[in-house]
């Protein structure tokens, strides 16, 4: 994949950027790693300079960001109840959980949605939730922006910083990934574990 991400890149320069950027925060497996880095590279041999990489790979997110978000729009909390009524016993999923979990993306979604931005894989996929709990554009465009220049400033530096060597930042963003992966999985089993505990007091 590294290939044919570079090989976009050098070909549509700015434009590749943005697209790669926009398509790898609708399917987060595209690694925004390696577009960032080596676009950051890139900046040290060709006309294309950090700052631009920057913007319009901050653009590209945003993009990206916004079809999630109206994608959450879509599935909102009333569908999902309906969901709820018609699978909820086999999901061990009531409407109070709906609600309760709406409740705190209301109270904390900013904060979510900004740290999330420099979370490998839930960087993108916090645009559902914060689409599905109603958050107002305004919040959600300005705390994406932000998280999200900062994330794209960062690694696009390193990438003017190491040079040809952009690659070995990729290889120490695995770990980072690999860690977040496995504090996410985690938090699924503590939660997962949480529900059965409690459907087990009901029965």
């Amino acid at each position: 994949m590294e290939n044919w991400i570079t090989e976009i890149m050098e070909s549509f320069g700015y434009f590749g950027i943005l697209f790669l950027i926009a398509l790898e925060n609708v399917f987060p497996p595209i690694p925004s790693e390696v577009i960032l880095t080596f676009g950051g590279f890139m900046t040290t041999y060709t006309s294309l300079t950090p700052v631009g990489v920057i913007v319009v790979a901050t653009l590209g997110s945003i993009i990206g960001a916004i079809i999630l978000f109206l994608i959450g729009r879509v599935l909102d909390v009333e569908r999902l109840e309906k969901i709820v009524d018609k699978y909820g016993k086999y999901l061990r999923v009531k409407k109070e959980d709906i609600h309760r979990a709406d409740a705190w993306f209301d109270k904390h979604g900013n904060k979510a949605v900004f740290f999330c931005r420099m979370v490998p894989l839930i960087r993108s996929l916090i645009s559902v939730p914060a689409g599905m709990s109603g958050m107002s554009w305004t919040p959600f465009l300005f705390y994406t922006t932000l998280g999200t220049l900062i994330w794209n400033t960062v690694l696009v530096s390193l990438g003017v910083m190491v040079g040809d060597n952009w690659e070995s930042i990729v290889n120490f963003l695995d770990v980072y990934s690999t860690i977040a992966y496995a504090i996410i999985a985690l938090g699924i089993v503590v939660v997962g574990l949480l529900y059965l505990k409690r459907f087990r007091k009901t029965k």
